[in-house]
């Protein structure tokens, strides 16, 4: 009896003095006021730097000049003058359409003009000599002058049987032959103007303060991959879409050896000015549903999560404004550890600070 009572207190005093230990064990683990131990991490100091990042958008090529060539009446057509893809000057004749009718037309005006203007005259030298009254001097004016008129009228018209070319430019493909019939609105062939090209492409509304007439654009197309074509910033719309909440932009495109070419889809980059701001490294952005912070080093040790807006990337840093400022330290490598109020400790090589030389071994 007296051994068993033993052995139960001795089980008992194994059982205390483990708890203590393992208390004792957790209590040296934890570090001052009972917090966890401090987390090594990569850390920095902001500093503004100068800054200068870009706009990336696509946009469409579209001809300086563009239009779809038409008749203006019903003919047949009696010549062509050019072929599919040719270079013409302003005012070179395109096609020429049957104009027998308009000829004859403007033999019997001439005809008519001819007989009143010789018959106001004659009535002229008359009035002169108070011969005839001056009313019938006026009379006969007016009929020269509806004669003159209707001579012009059919010199317009055949004018119009000569279709010209409105402005400089490279010819489409060709849809009429000599012997088709055009109405008005026969498409005879396309005309662009491609010695300059224009690109609209949006940006977001967020970006608009940063745009400006007159600035620097480049752009790059699939079909000359190892190729940059400069130009400027022409346009800036009126108007932002209420829909993409985005404004279009119209960039101008010198075009000289004509390699850009209407309905050509390019990567159009705006280059912002250089300007002094905050910069963060990509990877101290922590991003939660659509928030996006970083944690911030206290003086006692401790970090706090505050929240910022993303301005600008480019290559791997991050433009942020809001609850930052220069010369705060924030986390840069080893965020996905921390929560609020966590204990930290620089335990690696910062991009301000280089790492301490070790000690040669001996």
């Amino acid at each position: 009896m007296l051994l068993s009572r033993l052995a139960r207190a001795t089980c008992l005093l194994l059982v205390v003095a483990s708890i203590t230990a393992c208390g004792k064990k957790e209590t040296e683990a934890k570090g001052p006021r009972g917090g966890d131990r401090p987390i090594p991490v990569t850390t920095q100091v902001l500093r503004l730097q100068p800054w200068s990042d870009t706009i990336l958008a696509l946009g469409t090529a579209k001809a300086h000049e563009s239009v779809t060539v038409t008749a203006k009446v019903s003919e047949t057509v009696q010549r062509v003058h050019f072929d599919s893809g040719d270079i013409v000057a302003r005012g070179a004749p395109l096609i020429t359409l049957s104009g027998q009718q308009q000829q004859a037309s403007l033999t019997e005006a001439q005809a008519a003009a001819n007989e009143a203007n010789r018959l106001f005259r004659r009535q002229s030298e008359l009035a002169d000599q108070q011969l005839i009254a001056r009313a019938s001097l006026d009379t006969q004016r007016a009929t020269r002058d509806v004669a003159l008129a209707r001579v012009a009228q059919v010199r317009a018209e055949i004018g119009d049987r000569t279709i010209r070319a409105p402005f400089a430019g490279v010819l489409g493909l060709r849809q009429v032959s000599p012997g088709s019939l055009v109405t008005p609105g026969t498409a005879i062939a396309t005309l662009d103007d491609v010695s300059r090209v224009y690109v609209d492409f949006p940006v977001p509304e967020a970006q608009l303060a940063n745009l400006a007439v007159g600035q620097a654009l480049n752009a790059r197309s699939t079909a000359y991959p190892e190729r940059i074509f400069d130009g400027l910033v022409s346009t800036i719309d009126a108007r932002i879409d209420a829909a993409t909440r985005a404004v279009t932009v119209r960039g101008d495109f010198p075009n000289p050896d004509r390699a850009l070419r209407p309905g050509m889809l390019l990567q159009v980059q705006l280059s912002r000015p250089e300007r002094q701001a905050l910069v963060v490294p990509e990877i101290a952005l922590v991003q939660t549903g659509r928030d996006t912070s970083v944690f911030r080093v206290k003086s006692d040790g401790s970090v706090e999560q505050v929240k910022v807006d993303i301005v600008g990337r480019t290559f791997g840093k991050v433009e942020v404004s809001g609850g930052l400022k220069a010369g705060d330290r924030i986390v840069v490598d080893g965020t996905g550890k921390l929560r609020e109020g966590a204990k930290v400790v620089e335990g690696g090589v910062t991009p301000d600070r280089p790492a301490a030389a070790k000690p040669a071994q001996g």
